[in-house]
């Protein structure tokens, strides 16, 4: 920025501010994502209050012989548990559970360092920031399983797979923390470190 330069968001192309099209791919180019962090908190309190209902709600019915049993995320991990299958509870948990609370939290957490100018370690964030980013997919986990068990159960009527609204909900955590994850502009992080030197 200092010299002048913008990259491209799409091929990473670097060219002069001044020129408003990528040279190579043809696509808009800007110094920085503009409003970045409000999008990206509006994106996050959004991805809050669907989570609520995604962890209350269940997740999915299980109709058998006329009788109806909801299951919630976390009571299809008490009940794996039960089972004897506690592996399988352990990856549900894992990515229905503590990914996208992290995520959130990590997410949270780098707006709100870029918006104090932090002087913690860049790189630290750059890191967490990345991982976020790369993990945040896989926390589609439970609902893929509720949506494959959907398809696959067809047992004459005797036992019906129906998804429930915390599916949907969490669904949408899952893709609004993935879109924050897209609009928040990790090069701030940076421009807070220039700035800090160019004051010393």
């Amino acid at each position: 920025a200092n010299r002048g330069l913008a990259s491209c968001h799409v091929c990473y192309k670097l060219a002069p501010t001044t020129v408003h099209q990528c040279p190579r791919c043809g696509s808009t180019m800007h110094l920085r994502k503009s409003d970045s962090i409000q999008r990206t908190l509006a994106l996050l309190v959004t991805a809050c209050l669907l989570h609520i209902p995604a962890n209350l709600y269940p997740i999915m019915y299980t109709d058998q012989l006329g009788s109806t049993e909801a299951s919630t995320i976390m009571g299809g991990v008490i009940l794996l548990i039960e089972l004897g299958s506690a592996p399988i509870a352990a990856v549900i948990f894992l990515f229905s559970v503590m990914v996208p609370s992290g995520k959130l939290m990590a997410m949270f957490y780098l707006v709100w360092t870029v918006k104090q100018h932090s002087p913690l370690d860049p790189r630290q964030r750059s890191i967490m920031y990345r991982v976020t980013e790369f993990i945040g997919k896989w926390s589609m986990v439970d609902v893929f399983v509720v949506y494959i068990l959907v398809a696959l159960v067809h047992l004459g009527g005797l036992l019906v797979i129906r998804p429930g609204i915390a599916a949907l909900s969490f669904a949408g955590v899952v893709i609004i923390t993935m879109i924050a994850a897209e609009s928040f502009d990790s090069r701030l992080i940076w421009d807070n470190m220039e700035e800090k030197n160019s004051d010393n």
